[in-house]
């Protein structure tokens, strides 16, 4: 019988491509996305059930969940994609999209599990794919609200795992490095308060090294096929890096102790 993933934020980068890929390999695909109706691509294919899911307003949610049933009869991965990264000091940030920042990576990521985790009980099998990041494990200068979405979904992920593996379920973390994605456009939330000149020295230096990080930037595709990995390998792994600097990044973490690892970065950046 054929299998069916539900991905959320498909109509874009990572989401996009895992959308297609899956595809390719014979699935049925419930697409997700706040603005289904823009969608010309993903509405073509074969197997593809095309839908809104906002994460932000939980009805899009459930919906999407009832909908992509209805249709395929059950699902078997979950992939949390969407999200966003904001970035500043966090002086700058009004209180409003700090909160939408956690709705949306940590709060949203919870609702479509919540909302999934009922049918994969009693199917006694299913797998949540998380898309976290290499920011889950390291942070860099002026992403406090960021990174602290991906820390969130590491430890959701991590301590989820114990209770869905009692019905046969499993959940996967999916660390990917710089991917070359619109993520530093429309899915890059930046705020700043240039009076506020203590940080600026900060921001600079951030901003002269996103040349660099993108350089290496792995493409989406690459991503998408890690997540097929993580689908299809019968593994109880539960980690998973994506890209050559992820896994040099994360690994150079593993080694360095706090103190040297923060000075490591702050001669990167050039930091006092």
């Amino acid at each position: 019988m054929k299998k069916t993933i539900l991905i959320t934020g498909a109509s874009s980068g990572i989401g996009r491509e895992t959308a297609k890929l899956f595809q390719q390999k014979g699935w049925n695909v419930i697409a997700t996305m706040r603005n289904p109706q823009d969608e010309t691509e993903l509405t073509q294919l074969k197997d593809v059930l095309v839908t809104k899911l906002d994460v932000l307003d939980l009805s899009t949610v459930q919906n999407a969940v009832a909908e992509g049933l209805q249709k395929f009869g059950k699902i078997n991965v979950l992939v949390n994609n969407a999200g966003y990264g904001a970035y500043g000091p966090l002086e700058s940030f009004p209180r409003e999209k700090i909160i939408r920042q956690f709705n949306t990576n940590v709060i949203g990521l919870l609702d479509v599990t919540q909302a999934i985790l009922p049918h994969f009980r009693q199917n006694s099998d299913g797998i949540i794919i998380n898309i976290s990041s290499i920011g889950g494990k390291v942070t860099f200068p002026l992403g406090s609200l960021y990174h602290g979405t991906k820390f969130a979904v590491e430890g959701i992920s991590e301590a989820l795992s114990y209770e869905v593996e009692q019905f046969g379920g499993k959940v996967k973390i999916v660390e990917p490095g710089a991917i070359a994605t619109d993520f530093a456009g429309r899915s890059f939330d930046f705020h700043n308060d240039e009076s506020l000149t203590a940080y600026q020295g900060t921001v600079a230096a951030i901003f002269a090294l996103i040349p660099e990080m993108t350089q290496n930037a792995s493409p989406a595709s690459l991503v998408a096929e890690v997540i097929y990995e993580a689908a299809t390998d019968g593994k109880n792994q539960l980690r998973y890096a994506a890209g050559e600097d992820a896994k040099a990044i994360l690994e150079n973490r593993k080694q360095l102790d706090d103190t040297a690892f923060i000075s490591s970065m702050k001669a990167q950046l050039k930091l006092n």
